[in-house]
């Protein structure tokens, strides 16, 4: 089983890490879960970044508040997918600097973005890269996707009695 590890740049950044973390085991993937700082630990940084790939790591999601170099320096090191998770912090500007630091990445270092604190997401869409090559993550993905679809339509046969 693939293996997604999830890295942020502070134990502050945990509680929005939290939701990816609860969405892959709940699809049954196996989660390594460091924090790594750009700025204040960029030798872990480079260490976590280049050996990743070869301790079964399939994704990266990488959080990130502030300037949020996290997410495109592990890409710029890592030939893994890395997803990067905005993080609205104590410092910043409504999280528009998180946002923008992840999403403007240059041509030849791609980060997947997901929405500000949208941790979730990130989960999922690295359950569904995983799932593109193993059949039983798959199942899992049409299962919980058919889940949302059910709730959806409870909820509008509620409002419509």
């Amino acid at each position: 089983m693939k293996k997604v590890a999830i890295v942020m740049g502070s134990d502050s950044d945990l509680p929005v890490m939290q939701e990816a973390i609860e969405i892959l085991k709940g699809f049954d993937i196996e989660v390594e879960v460091d924090i790594v700082s750009a700025h204040r630990t960029p030798e872990k940084l480079v260490d976590f970044s280049t050996n990743a790939h070869k301790r079964g790591i399939a994704v990266i999601i990488a959080g990130a508040g502030g300037a949020a170099h996290l997410p495109g320096m592990v890409a710029a090191m890592s030939p893994l997918p890395v997803i990067g998770v905005p993080v609205k912090s104590s410092n910043s500007i409504d999280g528009w600097d998180s946002i923008l630091s992840i999403l403007q990445m240059p041509g030849g270092v791609p980060v997947a973005t997901v929405a500000l604190n949208g941790a979730k997401n990130a989960g999922i869409l690295a359950a569904q890269i995983i799932g593109s090559a193993d059949k039983c993550v798959l199942d899992k993905i049409l299962a919980y996707k058919e889940g949302l679809k059910m709730a959806v339509l409870e909820k509008a046969g509620k409002m419509k009695k």
